[in-house]
């Protein structure tokens, strides 16, 4: 297995690591950032539909490790009971990260911004889910950043590699080529929980106020952000150290 080394172009780097860690397994995956990637390391968490896979992956090889959550104050009461239940299950080291601005005081200053078009969903994104998300990179000095994006969840993320990099930091994508079966025989394997939600339809899940359940629309892409985005920036963003 290929280690990064200084002396190598970050491209070639990427390259070579990716392939490689395509021939490998989710755990093996793991291991081998853990060992070689530069920390410290964390994984996020949305908490939503099929988070626990990715928690427990990585809890299962270092259990201590920072998981991050983004509290918008928007989420669904059964999100912070699921937070609640794995934390508890898993012994999460949670990281609750928030925006600076109080939902009451923005809302009191910009109206519903999801209910503003694009450009109102993009600017309320970016103050509650991607400036949270940059603070808790810079304030707890990650070097290498685990998430749950697969290439299967939708177009916007077909490309998902294994390794990414920007700046001194790197992300790292364990199961992007996992599919939505390969996610439920992890679950059931190990008596993982979907999300409480999972049962009433949704598929993907946020702020209450921007995501809807499969039964009350049309298509996969209206379940979040009325079909606007699909993505909420968090996974779009330059992640490396700005601090």
């Amino acid at each position: 297995m290929h280690e990064v080394s200084a002396d190598e172009s970050r491209g070639a780097a990427l390259e070579v690591c990716d392939s490689s860690l395509a021939r490998l397994s989710a755990e093996e995956r793991v291991a081998w950032a853990l060992d070689k990637l530069p920390g410290e390391h964390i994984v996020s968490s949305s908490f939503g539909a099929q988070s626990a896979v990715m928690l427990h992956l990585l809890t299962q090889q270092k259990p201590d490790i920072p998981v991050v959550v983004i509290d918008t104050g928007y989420l669904f009461p059964e999100t912070y009971q699921f937070i609640d239940d794995l934390a508890d299950r898993l012994q999460l080291n949670l990281h609750v990260f928030q925006p600076r601005c109080t939902a009451a005081r923005q809302e009191a200053l910009y109206g519903r911004r999801w209910e503003q078009g694009v450009k109102g969903i993009d600017s309320y994104n970016r103050d509650n889910k991607v400036e949270p998300m940059e603070r808790a990179l810079d304030s707890l000095e990650v070097g290498s950043w685990f998430a749950g994006v697969r290439r299967a969840q939708s177009s916007s993320r077909s490309a998902t590699p294994f390794v990414e990099t920007s700046g001194e930091r790197w992300k790292v994508h364990p199961i992007a080529d996992w599919s939505d079966r390969e996610v439920h025989y992890y679950l059931r394997e190990h008596g993982l929980p979907y999300h409480p939600l999972w049962d009433k339809g949704y598929v993907s899940i946020g702020d209450v106020h921007t995501t809807r359940s499969l039964a009350d629309v049309s298509s996969m892409d209206q379940t979040r952000f009325f079909g606007l985005r699909r993505e909420c920036g968090l996974h779009d963003m330059d992640f490396g150290r700005t601090g």
